[in-house]
């Protein structure tokens, strides 16, 4: 069953280290401010990412976890809705660009459906609150859904409205416009403004964070560039990491793994950050879509690789929502 709300698990010692400080960058502006916009000419340019700096791993302030943790966990859950007049995440392309598209709709629509609450039986088996990345669809057309997670306390991140839109190729207004009317949902159906953001597919332009940090968000997933959060050069937004490596669509989809393989991933990424943390905490994600690792032939292996996570020593069991307020209220100065 899940915990209490508001606690976190936390298995390990402290471990310390210093590392050389760097010069810091201004403090971000009270949330729900405006942020400056980007100049003209840094969204002209496509030969350097405007949004962030170029900053090796092995120069930072190093970061400390509650509890002298070396690695923060969480499961980035995606609670997704698809249109049925295009196409989207398919295992069969013979037929994805057919309307309907029995195969791959149906193969998707399981998720909802059956998968997501054998999955959330794991989350529950083991303790862990879920980082829902959830699109405003998915929020009005699943509400059996939104209540679980909301009776477990879970974070909410805005993902878009559907799965099968892109956020892409909008004008500025048009763009504020989407957001707004995205986040009013969610704010509705359930019942807490959303902090951070990953784009249906990751997708953002290149004004999706300043757009965000004025709408009062305060974080992204979509650069999945790092093992540690930093704050974009967009004030008061944060990058935390998410990984489209340690994803079940990736492993089993695109890479064709087996559930055993799964484990044996998950063990190896976790041993290896929890060594790489002795200069300074890492960043897990384990990114989860309920009609991928939701299927009966994979639950398995899903239940080992939480059990070894779960009692792995120096692992700070949290979510995205509680990284980002960590890393912002302790590192002011990365």
């Amino acid at each position: 069953m899940p915990r209490p709300h508001g606690t976190q698990r936390l298995r390990g010692e402290p471990h310390e280290r210093p590392t050389p400080q760097h010069p810091g960058k201004p403090a971000p502006p009270p949330r729900g401010q405006p942020a400056p916009p980007l100049r003209d000419k840094q969204l002209r340019s496509h030969s350097d990412n405007p949004l962030y700096d170029y900053s090796p791993i092995v120069g930072r302030a190093p970061i400390r976890w509650p509890g002298g943790a070396r690695v923060a966990f969480y499961v980035g859950l995606n609670i997704e809705h698809y249109r049925i007049d295009r196409p989207s995440t398919s295992t069969f392309a013979g037929t994805a660009g057919l309307t309907p598209d029995p195969l791959n709709y149906g193969w998707r629509d399981y998720g909802p459906r059956v998968g997501f609450w054998r999955l959330l039986k794991a989350l529950d088996r083991h303790g862990l609150r879920a980082s829902a990345l959830l699109n405003s669809e998915a929020g009005e057309h699943y509400p059996q859904i939104i209540e679980a997670g909301r009776a477990r306390d879970w974070a909410w991140l805005a993902h878009g409205k559907n799965n099968s839109t892109f956020q892409a190729d909008m004008e500025p207004e048009e763009e504020r416009a989407y957001l707004v009317e995205m986040l009013d949902s969610l704010e509705k159906t359930t019942g807490r403004r959303p902090r951070g953001w990953m784009g249906p597919a990751l997708t953002e332009t290149f004004r999706t964070p300043e757009l965000l940090a004025e709408l009062g968000l305060d974080y992204v997933l979509d650069w999945t560039n790092d093992d540690q959060p930093y704050r974009l050069n967009v004030p008061g937004m944060l990058s935390v990491p998410y990984s489209v490596e340690l994803n079940d669509i990736g492993l089993f989809v695109s890479k064709g793994l087996t559930g055993p393989d799964f484990v044996r991933v998950v063990k190896d990424q976790l041993d290896q950050l929890h060594e790489d943390a002795a200069d300074g905490g890492r960043v897990m994600s384990l990114a989860l879509h309920p009609f991928v690792v939701g299927q009966p032939f994979r639950h398995k292996y899903l239940d080992e690789a939480l059990e070894y996570v779960t009692n792995h020593p120096g692992v700070w069991l949290t979510t995205s929502d509680d990284i980002a307020t960590h890393y912002a209220g302790t590192m002011a100065g990365a």
